[in-house]
């Protein structure tokens, strides 16, 4: 069993390592990590190239994580542990999204892929921290804020349905407060007043 989590969790951490935003922005010979704030993520993603493009942007940071999710599910599945190895496929891939060593470390923020991990841990929860998000968002027009909104609640979510799941339930909770961490600078921005908001449907500079 070792050798199938130990599997899980190295073909988990390299999906992660595909970061869409990075290979789309390749593809157009720019790397968005060099423009706007800097991050490999879909907010400056679409507010750097436009929106069009941010659809395979999308296909790859969602479809990586349903691959990482499901390569430990069945992996672990001979063993009895299905749900345990969804989660330590998701928890891994969002490890090698924020964290990618093949490039060099400067990752995304993991909303994107953290959703996709919450639909696949338990698909009401995913719709229901979806929901959250795109509220905040509509209201205010701050990703940020709906993403740490979302991000910051699946885990007491996944601990009030599936509290006798102790791995996927701590799973839950540090992915929880690992994508919040990773949104710090947004929350000391928010707090401030001098947050941007982001139209995800806008033409981006380079559209």
């Amino acid at each position: 069993m070792w050798l199938n989590i130990l599997v899980a969790a190295l073909t988990a951490y390299l999906l992660g390592n595909l970061n869409g935003a990075v290979s789309m922005s390749m593809m157009m010979h720019d790397d968005v990590r060099s423009h706007g704030s800097g991050n490999a993520g879909l907010t400056n993603f679409v507010r750097n190239f436009g929106a069009a493009s941010s659809v395979f942007v999308i296909l790859i940071d969602m479809g990586k994580a349903v691959l990482a999710c499901l390569a430990g599910g069945l992996l672990l599945k001979p063993f009895g542990y299905y749900t345990q190895g969804i989660a330590l496929g998701g928890l891994f891939l969002i490890l090698g999204h924020d964290f990618p060593a093949l490039l060099g470390f400067r990752g995304g923020k993991g909303i994107l892929s953290g959703v996709t991990v919450a639909l696949m841990m338990d698909w009401r929860l995913g719709l229901l921290v979806f929901g959250i998000f795109l509220v905040a968002y509509l209201l205010t027009g701050y990703v940020s804020l709906g993403s740490v909104l979302s991000a910051g609640s699946f885990g007491f979510f996944y601990h009030f349905v599936h509290r006798e799941y102790l791995f996927p339930v701590l799973v839950g909770y540090f992915l929880s407060g690992l994508i919040v961490w990773m949104h710090r600078a947004n929350i000391v921005r928010l707090v401030k007043g001098e947050e941007r908001k982001t139209n995800l449907l806008g033409k981006g500079k380079k559209a």
